[in-house]
């Protein structure tokens, strides 16, 4: 990301915080440019060029009601969700898919003993991201800001590892996610720390379609247990892989989003963009497959 795209992004975000918190006053374009020290002209161009639709239709997005109206559609189809990604047809669907392989259980006991793990940092549309992957795969991904608390939460999902702050193939290519052009994307690896039941909620998350959103309920249900939404909600919350695994598109039976792990108004920032990629008919990134390797 250059340098103006960051400051866009800045803007862009500050913009988002303001329609979030005067929702119900419905603010006009105007209002909005002005609080962020945007002509509307300017404004308008530069929140279009990063939203792929107007800030009016993003409002919508990032309304209760439609977040409501997502959850009362029924499961879409292959072909469904073909159509509404923009893709030209479900074999496109195939071409991106993310393949989980879990940590033997002395890596998961052991704090990662034996694991060298690089990491980086890198700029995307929702901020600053770190990513750490071992020889196998990505085994962590998160948005923050502040390098030295995202380095400290890493040391703290694998506190007996070595570390190198360097960015290899596996990183750049699951980072090649936040560009526009996906043609050239290889199988994202994932190298993942959970418990078997952890394992399956990621994996369900995986299935939920871009622009679409599912509940901590539902989800139960997916993996057949009913009955554990709340475990359902605990492993959605320890997601170690931020967007990749999109635990974003998880929100509360009400309408309401909820918490995320990098901050609720990220989630809404992600879920809007995510839904104006879709409904303003542009191409996208297709849902993901998952296979454990």
């Amino acid at each position: 990301m250059s340098a103006q795209s960051q400051i866009d992004y800045n803007r862009i975000a500050k913009a988002i915080e303001y329609i979030q918190s005067n929702f119900r006053l419905q603010p006009s374009l105007e209002e909005v440019a002005e609080n962020i020290h945007l002509s509307p002209a300017h404004f308008q161009k530069i929140f279009t060029e990063w939203a792929g639709t107007s800030p009016k239709k993003f409002l919508q997005f990032i309304s209760l009601e439609h977040a409501k109206n997502l959850l009362k559609e029924e499961k879409a189809t292959l072909f469904d969700t073909a159509y509404e990604t923009g893709l030209s047809s479900t074999s496109r669907l195939h071409d991106l898919f993310v393949n989980i392989e879990g940590m033997s259980p002395a890596e998961y006991k052991n704090g990662g003993k034996s694991l060298n793990i690089n990491y980086s940092f890198s700029k995307s549309p929702f901020g600053y991201v770190m990513a750490a992957s071992t020889e196998k795969g990505i085994c962590y991904m998160a948005f923050e800001d502040d390098k030295e608390t995202a380095l400290g939460n890493l040391k703290l999902e694998f506190p007996n590892a070595s570390f190198f702050e360097t960015q290899d193939a596996l990183q750049k290519n699951a980072l090649s996610i936040f560009d526009k052009d996906w043609t050239k994307l290889n199988t994202i690896k994932l190298h993942l720390k959970g418990t078997d039941f952890q394992l399956k909620v990621w994996e369900s998350l995986l299935s939920i379609p871009m622009g679409k959103l599912s509940t901590y309920g539902n989800l139960a249900e997916k993996i057949g247990n009913p009955k554990a939404s709340r475990a359902v909600g605990t492993a959605i919350g320890s997601n170690p892989v931020a967007f990749l695994i999109p635990c974003h598109r998880v929100i509360q039976s009400t309408g309401n989003l909820g918490g995320y792990r990098w901050g609720s108004g990220r989630k809404q920032l992600i879920v809007g963009w995510e839904s104006s990629k879709v409904y303003a008919g542009d191409s996208v990134l297709p849902s993901s497959d998952l296979s454990f390797g």
